[in-house]
């Protein structure tokens, strides 16, 4: 995994991934998640659906520059207006410290054709500008996709952070997987990209805003 994906994983790039639970906060509210013994299922379950389609746009980001059809694309994937209002919140902040860290007219191309990227999107333009692979985007994102929620888990719940950690760890092997068949869609036409259904966590997304309106939240998403 090269050195620019890692840096984008890591919790404490200042993309402001740390507001949002992926659904998280809201599972809670609704006593889904409870105790330690409920969050494998969610977490696992967040990888192979929104954690896959972000890492399947963020490798496609890397080889691509169809800027417009990755980003009309990736909207057509995501019915839920909260989570496209999520993902495009943390791109953003992705994108204002990333192209600070590596400088390039194509990231440059990018925010001139969707100012507010999808993160999956600005994620996979970054590793590609800064000579990673289309795996070490895909990898980057997935593991966002439930490192977010298990951090979110520790700070909701209280659980013991080392258990939540093994948990994590424990999906090293669908991590791997999410990513090599991510991988093998770099350079496909964008209109022919998966779209694997999340549908617990759009309705989750959808309550949590509203419930965000009308009361104090911890997370954004």
């Amino acid at each position: 995994m090269g050195i620019s994906a890692i840096l984008l994983a890591d919790s404490r790039f200042p993309g402001g991934g740390h507001v949002h639970s992926g659904g998280l906060e809201e599972a809670v509210a609704r006593g889904l998640i409870r105790t330690t013994a409920d969050l494998p299922g969610f977490l696992h379950g967040r990888l192979w659906t929104a954690g896959y389609l972000s890492a399947v746009f963020a490798s496609a980001s890397v080889v691509s520059r169809q800027w417009t059809r990755l980003d009309e694309e990736l909207d057509a994937r995501t019915p839920s207006p909260a989570q496209r209002t999520a993902s495009r919140a943390q791109g953003r902040g992705t994108a204002r410290a990333g192209r600070i860290a590596w400088p390039s007219p194509v990231i440059d191309e990018l925010l001139a054709a969707t100012p507010r990227p999808h993160h999956p999107i600005i994620t996979g333009a970054l590793t590609g500008v800064s000579g990673g692979t289309p795996r070490d985007a895909a990898l980057a994102v997935a593991y966002l996709a439930v490192s977010g929620p298990a951090s979110a888990a520790v700070r909701l719940l209280g659980f013991d952070p080392f258990t939540v950690n093994a948990m994590v760890a424990a999906l090293g092997p669908d991590l791997d997987a999410v990513a090599e068949q991510a991988a093998g869609y770099a350079g496909t036409d964008p209109a022919r990209l998966p779209s694997p259904g999340s549908p617990a966590l759009d309705l989750l997304a959808e309550a949590h805003l509203r419930h965000h309106e009308e009361e104090v939240r911890l997370f954004a998403s």
